[in-house]
C-alpha cells in the first residue's frame, strides 16, 4: 500500500561518528539509495533534516560546534547550502531531485502561511522524482536550536501533509527501558519515565522531545516510530510494519 511518509534524520544519523562536526557522506548516499528504492515503490516522502549547524561548523573550520545562540545561527546560515548539496549528491544518482522549504514554527502558527506552505508541498507531491527537504529557518528562528532538534517541526509537517507515517530517525535503537528496547508504546504517558537526560552530544533533542513530537503526530492520527538511523533499511522495515525501534500507534 503507497503511503506518504514523512520522515526525520537528526544530526547524530547525518554526521560523522567521531566528530559530529562533518557531514557524513556515506550515510547520504545509504539514505539516498534507501529513499530512491520507497519512492520507486509508490511512497511518497517528506525529509525533516537537522544538521544544518553541523555542515556550517566543517564549513567554517571551526573545532568544536558554539555555544552562543548567535554562533550557531551563522552556522546554520553557512551550513545550509552546504547540507542540501549533501542530498542532491545523494539524490541526483538517482533521478531525484531536491526542493528545499525552511519554515518555522510561525509559518505554522499563522493561518496564512500554514496554508501557503501546505499548498507548495502539495503541489511538490504532484511530482513523484521531487524530495521535498525541510528545515527550520534557523539563520532567523531560534526554538530548535534551543530545544527540539526538528523533533516538534516534524510532528508539525507530518500533520500538515496529513502523513500516514511519522519516523524519527536517532543514533537510539528507539526507546530503551531497562537495558532493552520497548518494540510498541500504547500509553504514551508511561513512556516517559524512560527519559534520562542524556542528549544527542552534536544534536540539540534528546528522547524527551521525541515523545512530545510523538505525541502531537499520534493524537492527530498518524502512526509514529522512532528508529535507529544508523542501521539500514530500517524506514523501509517501519513501513512494512516489521518489529523495529518503538512504534507508536495512532490515537484513534
Amino acid at each position: 500500500m503507497k503511503k506518504r511518509i514523512v520522515v526525520k534524520f537528526g544530526t547524530g544519523v547525518l554526521t560523522t561518528d567521531a566528530s559530529g562536526l562533518q557531514l557524513d557522506s556515506d550515510q547520504f548516499t545509504r539514505l539516498g539509495s534507501e529513499i530512491a528504492n520507497l519512492i520507486a515503490k509508490g511512497h511518497s516522502l517528506t525529509i525533516i533534516s537537522s544538521a544544518a549547524v553541523a555542515a556550517g561548523v566543517a564549513a567554517l573550520q571551526w573545532t568544536t560546534r558554539p555555544s552562543s545562540l548567535p554562533a550557531k545561527q551563522a552556522c546554520a546560515a553557512v551550513g545550509q547550502s552546504q547540507l542540501m548539496q549533501a542530498y542532491e549528491r545523494a539524490l541526483t544518482p538517482h533521478r531525484l531531485t531536491v526542493a528545499q522549504l525552511l519554515l518555522t514554527h510561525g509559518d505554522i502558527d499563522s493561518r496564512q502561511r500554514r496554508d501557503n506552505a501546505k499548498t507548495t508541498l502539495e503541489a511538490l507531491h504532484n511530482f513523484p522524482q521531487v524530495v521535498p527537504i525541510i528545515n527550520e529557518n534557523d539563520s532567523i528562528a531560534v526554538e530548535e536550536l534551543r530545544f527540539g532538534d526538528n523533533d516538534r517541526l516534524g510532528a508539525e509537517v507530518a500533520q500538515l501533509v496529513r502523513a500516514d507515517l511519522f519516523l524519527i530517525l536517532t543514533g537510539s535503537d528507539g526507546l530503551i527501558g531497562e537495558n532493552q528496547r520497548i518494540p510498541l508504546v500504547t500509553d504514551l504517558s508511561k513512556a516517559h519515565q524512560h527519559v534520562t537526560d542524556e542528549k544527542d552530544p552534536h544534536g540539540t533533542g534528546g528522547m524527551g522531545s521525541k515523545l512530545e513530537a510523538v505525541g502531537l503526530a499520534t493524537a492527530a492520527g498518524i502512526d509514529s516510530w522512532i528508529l535507529d538511523g544508523r542501521q539500514p533499511n530500517r524506514i523501509a522495515a517501519a513501513i512494512a510494519g516489521q518489529n523495529t525501534g518503538t512504534r507508536f500507534p495512532a490515537k484513534l
